[in-house]
């Protein structure tokens, strides 16, 4: 009977986010002392396109990315952006655990690789999912956008009992959504998520060890108030009334 390794024994794992914007690196950085306890020694670093007329910024990010474990990109539209990256992305893919490129420019996406999962290669059934979320031209962008996010959700429920390929082009949507309502605890489980999964070489005794929560969706339009539970609500119906006492 094999051995079990204990969490001492267990490698570090370096987990790298590449952004346009550091709208998450609060949440993110809340998360990662979240995750040390759990996973001691994981780092978790965000990097942010916006800050790279700092040259240092961009170097930083670079040796990280030559250094990540698991790989996170997102939001590099502007070529600016994802050309100062790309070199140290394509040098780094077949290294890491895991790429995750998502809702980024064609160079970038292409470099997606999850277990069999990869974007590399011809157009299939994923991509077709893919190019179904985009969704026709509308004038009603609003309305556009409610449709891919509803199903953005529906797709891991469809996807969770077909084996094969099918998993990990769940695991790539799930992702989405996890970074679509950032959050620290979104964020903390979109990490979980691709630890257990795709942790590999000397960090593979974390491989199913971390139990990823589903992904918390917040809604599109809501109210705030201190004294209502969570203090987010989806209608003012739901707030409580004047006086009333609410425990939060």
């Amino acid at each position: 009977m094999p051995k079990r390794t204990s969490v001492v024994e267990r490698s570090p794992v370096r987990i790298v986010m590449v952004t346009m914007d550091g709208h998450l690196s609060g949440a993110a950085a809340r998360a990662a002392r979240t995750l040390s306890r759990e996973v001691p020694g994981l780092t978790l670093s965000v990097h942010v396109a916006a800050e790279w007329d700092d040259p240092v910024r961009l170097e930083r990010c670079i040796a990280d990315i030559g250094q990540g474990d698991i790989v996170i990109v997102t939001m590099l539209f502007m070529e600016d952006h994802f050309n100062a990256v790309l070199p140290a992305l394509q040098a780094r893919r077949a290294q890491c655990d895991a790429m995750v490129c998502a809702m980024a420019a064609p160079e970038v996406m292409r470099l997606t690789r999850m277990g069999r999962f990869d974007m590399s290669g011809t157009p299939s059934g994923p991509m077709a999912l893919l190019k179904r979320l985009r969704g026709g031209d509308s004038r009603d962008r609003a309305s556009v956008g409610a449709r891919q996010l509803r199903m953005l959700r529906k797709i891991p429920r469809i996807l969770r009992f077909i084996p094969g390929t099918a998993q990990d082009v769940r695991a790539y949507f799930l992702t989405l959504q996890y970074w679509l309502a950032g959050s620290e605890d979104n964020v903390a489980n979109l990490v979980r998520l691709l630890v257990d999964r795709y942790a590999d070489g000397p960090r593979l005794p974390w491989r199913g060890t971390l139990k990823p929560r589903a992904p918390v969706h917040f809604p599109d339009v809501g109210v705030y108030h201190p004294r209502q539970p969570g203090r987010l609500a989806s209608s003012a119906d739901l707030l409580p009334a004047a006086g009333q006492s609410v425990s939060c």
